[in-house]
């Protein structure tokens, strides 16, 4: 073999394993770009999930502050009509008392309305209990779905 066939064979090899490089080097920067694409994909779609999981914590915040207001509104209104009605009771019982005849008649007046104002009072808050007890249930059902909402989506990404 001559020294021009052996270097023209070596130029060839070098050739041959510098095109075989450029490919491979060529086949990594694409990989690398599908890689880095995809992972990109599921970054956005990652932070768009939490921007809409967001938005609906806001919502289910915004839905309780709404049912609680209106809540108390309604409780405000039923203690002041209460209050209306045992003041027009107590009217009532002073004009009762003024007509009496004898102190025994004023002592039995005095205590029906003492025990029927108790029985009135002990049964109005009662009934207060329970609408305040329904209305933070109510209150907080929106906040309770997210919670769990949450957790399910938590779980999820431990299996």
């Amino acid at each position: 073999m001559s020294k021009t066939s052996k270097t023209s064979d070596t130029v060839a090899q070098i050739k041959s394993m510098a095109d075989e490089g450029f490919s491979n080097a060529q086949k990594g920067f694409a990989e690398a770009q599908a890689t880095v694409q995809d992972n990109l994909s599921k970054g956005m779609k990652g932070a768009e999930e939490l921007v809409s999981f967001s938005q609906g914590n806001l919502e289910a915040v915004v839905k309780a502050a709404q049912i609680w207001a209106t809540g108390v509104q309604e409780l405000s209104r039923q203690m002041l009509t209460t209050v209306q009605a045992t003041a027009e009771e107590g009217m009532a019982n002073v004009k009762a008392l003024a007509g009496v005849k004898s102190v025994k008649e004023a002592s039995d007046l005095q205590a029906s309305f003492a025990k029927a104002s108790l029985d009135k009072s002990v049964a109005e808050m009662q009934k207060i209990s329970t609408d305040f007890y329904r209305l933070a249930e109510s209150a907080a059902a929106p906040l309770t779905a997210r919670v769990q909402l949450a957790v399910e989506k938590a779980n999820a990404f431990r299996v």
